[in-house]
């Protein structure tokens, strides 16, 4: 069997784990072929293939990014789409592809699987919002990242008594801002599934000024407050309708200066936590996605997606992880209610 690999999406730490453990696995204990998809769907629209074999993987562990490239091109957005895949991996002798990717990539691959293509599955993503799994890889290394940076901006914060406002991705879960907030010590964090209040946000800042300590206020990049709309740079589109997203941690640091009347400054992290080596549990998880995407190929049950639940590796259908992304509870959320302010 030829088997056809591609990351799509935007980049994370621990893509080049699990296509190392999908080769290896396939090449030393199932014997399969493999083939690298360059630049997520766009390759599988334009025929852009590339060898892919053991001496390829060798040493990539610890890189963070794709040897294979990504994109977030979206190969049913235009007409055919769905046929022109099927003609790419027909002309290389692809006999199954394993499609690495978030929410987008992963509803292109259940969409191919509804077309009668051999398709499997594996979930990767910062923000941790694909249905069905506990965990993706990514998430881990971008907490961390983003922990990091708080940890060094409590002390900036408190020598010119500011507040400081980082803003994280998240742009429809505020996992990376809830995780990072509560292990950084943050004193607000603001997430999409909870619409904030502006006034309550500026009283929880004030609260601390009153102590002397200054406030480190954790912002999703897809938050918004409860009277306003998305807050955001540019209104243009990705190819999956995304709204391409960042601005509302500078709109928030010009708010809580015109309320409280101390100054506050804002640091976006953006593609910083989705750079450099993978931690881990990133590298431990992916390396387990590979290695069961690769059996899931070898029992032939397409349309699947291999899932973290608890501690176990399981499979899923692609249709049951794209029927929406996963959100904090808000239950989980107001658990951590007491460390704000």
């Amino acid at each position: 069997m030829r088997v056809g690999v591609l990351t799509g999406g935007g980049d994370c730490p621990g893509l080049n784990a699990a296509i190392r453990g999908i080769v290896r696995k396939g090449v030393e204990v199932h014997g399969f072929e493999f083939v690298g998809v360059r630049d997520g769907w766009r390759g599988a629209l334009e025929g852009a293939i590339v060898p892919l074999d053991v001496p390829a993987v060798r040493g990539i562990l610890p890189r963070g990014g794709t040897i294979l490239g990504s994109s977030r091109t979206n190969p049913l957005a235009g007409e055919g789409g769905a046929d022109r895949v099927r003609r790419t991996l027909a002309e290389y002798e692809v006999d199954a592809l394993i499609a690495i990717g978030g929410e987008d990539t992963l509803g292109v691959a259940a969409a191919l699987a509804d077309e009668g293509i051999q398709v499997v599955g594996v979930p990767k993503t910062i923000d941790n919002d694909v249905a069905g799994t506990d965990y993706t890889f990514g998430f881990d290394t971008a907490v961390n990242i983003a922990t990091e940076a708080i940890d060094r901006l409590h002390t900036t914060a408190e020598s010119h008594t500011r507040t400081l406002v980082v803003e994280v991705m998240g742009r429809h879960s505020g996992w990376i801002a809830l995780h990072s907030g509560i292990a950084g010590g943050a004193n607000v964090i603001l997430i999409p599934e909870q619409p904030f209040d502006i006034d309550q946000v500026c009283a929880w800042v004030e609260n601390r000024f009153t102590i002397r300590y200054a406030p480190i206020v954790v912002v999703a990049e897809g938050a918004v407050p409860k009277e306003g709309q998305m807050v955001v740079k540019d209104s243009s589109l990705d190819e999956f309708g995304h709204v391409r997203l960042s601005g509302i941690g500078e709109w928030l640091s010009h708010e809580i200066a015109d309320h409280t009347g101390k100054e506050a400054r804002t640091t976006v992290l953006g593609h910083i936590q989705r750079g450099g080596t993978p931690s881990a549990f990133d590298r431990w998880l992916a390396t387990r996605f590979g290695l069961r995407a690769i059996d899931t190929v070898k029992d032939r049950d397409f349309g699947t997606m291999v899932a973290l639940r608890g501690t176990d590796i399981v499979r899923i259908p692609l249709a049951e992880a794209t029927v929406g992304t996963k959100g904090v509870d808000p239950a989980l959320y107001s658990e951590f209610g007491v460390f704000f302010g």
